[in-house]
């Protein structure tokens, strides 16, 4: 995401009360948008089908495959999306741009090849469903597993607008698709799902062919195990995972879930409120962008510079206090507005559940799936504080801490009663916040010792 700093300072230069709320505006678009959008579309599409898909069961079956698919593709994606990250951007600071493009391709088939051995092992578990649906369901899983790579990409070239832009058009024909053809049941749900996502991914690649050079068609350098940065692959790996532990437990236990499509189950009082709840994330990112983009990165790319370019101690470490400095008040900022925010969805819960026709009894649910998501935003904060800081081990340790304690905390709750449902999320997101601000102040204590002195790849 460091790109779109460049683009929010330029903004603010204008120093006017506009310029400020564009730039907030853009930055909770960036930060949110694809994720807001997916959630619309995909609420739209379950409206527009009540009177045209029969029997209605087909309806929460299709969501709540695509629920499995987003989450499955995003872990296995998981292990190249922050390894991959790290490859563009060392690219990127050596001049090698042409190296980029035939290894995105080297990586996209990787991750075609595993993806689709492992959809196809998965969907072998689904006999019930009618095979023409399981070839729409592996194809989808395949161009999602591969639009999370090719989106990291364009947010590298800065192209947020394009990524906004190319999502809305996609699930904008999704809807269309779903309110104009005939209806054909699952299937038909489960195609128009499928060519929108084939739409987006073709649609995102071919923005990033033309826009980038490269000298080969293919290559797999990023796998080199001289220059793979190991950590980085089970960072990415384990955050998704913490993301979604949770969730599966809340599924895979007997006493809170039900089985709706063969091994596929569903959470009939989990999913709703913590998929609302996470629509509570848009004030906080759109914070987190603004602050940890523009004027953190600002000092820390003076810090790393003046590393580089021997600069004085004196002016090393005038710099790493202004980091630090501005490093706390990033969180401090973001803390208060997310803060804010949650307190007034607590006020306003029952009005939102009420326009949504969810029932009250979700209602205590719903407050600390509130609280949770909005720890949440703190966790992704202090994460990138650490890849900027290129602490790969620190990164390591929380997210691994993450879905650990998501996963043993949300099993423990069940065990203690409806009561304490949501607890295990949000007590784990309170734990890793804690061990975050731990692990970044040590790390900023050291700073200068280790960005001189153990700078040994992993």
């Amino acid at each position: 995401m460091a790109g779109i700093g460049f683009e929010l300072r330029k903004i603010l230069k204008r120093d006017s009360l506009t310029s400020v709320i564009q730039a907030y505006g853009i930055a909770s678009i960036v930060s949110s948008g694809p994720w807001v959008l997916s959630i619309m579309a995909l609420m739209i599409i379950g409206i527009i089908s009540v009177d045209v898909v029969y029997p209605s069961v087909l309806i929460i079956q299709f969501l709540i495959s695509v629920t499995y698919m987003m989450a499955g593709s995003l872990i296995l994606s998981g292990f190249f999306q922050i390894l991959f990250s790290r490859f563009v951007a060392d690219c990127e600071f050596r001049g090698e741009d042409n190296r980029i493009i035939p290894n995105l391709f080297g990586a996209m088939l990787f991750l075609t090849a595993v993806s689709g051995v492992v959809g196809f092992f998965l969907l072998t578990l689904l006999p019930s469903i009618d095979f023409s649906v399981r070839i729409c369901m592996l194809a989808s899983f395949v161009l999602l597993t591969n639009q999370w790579i090719v989106i990291i990409f364009l947010s590298g070239m800065k192209e947020y607008y394009r990524i906004v832009i190319t999502m809305f058009l996609g699930y904008g024909l999704m809807v269309f698709l779903a309110w104009t053809l005939p209806p054909f049941g699952l299937l038909g749900l489960e195609f128009v799902f499928c060519v929108s996502q084939a739409v987006l991914t073709f649609a995102f690649l071919l923005q990033v062919v033309r826009s980038m050079p490269g000298f080969a068609f293919i290559r797999f350098d990023f796998l080199n195990p001289h220059k793979v940065y190991a950590s980085l692959i089970f960072c990415g790996l384990f955050y998704n995972l913490g993301v979604w532990a949770d969730k599966f437990v809340f599924w895979f236990r007997n006493e809170t879930s039900y089985a709706q499509i063969d091994v596929m189950r569903a959470s009939y009082i989990y999913d709703l409120p913590i998929f609302l709840a996470y629509l509570a994330v848009v004030p906080g990112m759109a914070v987190f962008i603004m602050r940890i983009e523009t004027d953190f990165t600002e000092n820390c790319f003076k810090f790393y510079n003046s590393v580089r370019e021997g600069g004085s101690l004196n002016t090393i470490t005038l710099f790493k206090e202004q980091m630090i400095d501005s490093c706390r008040s990033c969180l401090y900022k973001i803390f208060k507005v997310q803060g804010i925010t949650l307190a007034l969805l607590l006020v306003f819960a029952k009005d939102i559940l009420s326009a949504f026709g969810i029932d009250l009894v979700y209602l205590n649910l719903f407050y600390i799936d509130l609280v949770g998501v909005s720890l949440q935003v703190l966790v992704m904060s202090l994460l990138n504080v650490m890849y900027y800081l290129d602490k790969r081990y620190g990164a390591l340790i929380l997210t691994a801490i993450m879905v650990a304690s998501n996963f043993l905390f949300s099993y423990i709750s069940i065990d203690l009663g409806p009561v304490y449902y949501g607890y295990g999320f949000a007590f784990s997101m309170l734990l890793c916040t804690v061990v975050g601000l731990f692990l970044v102040d040590r790390q900023f204590s050291d700073l200068e010792y280790e960005t001189f002195m153990l700078q040994k790849t992993l």
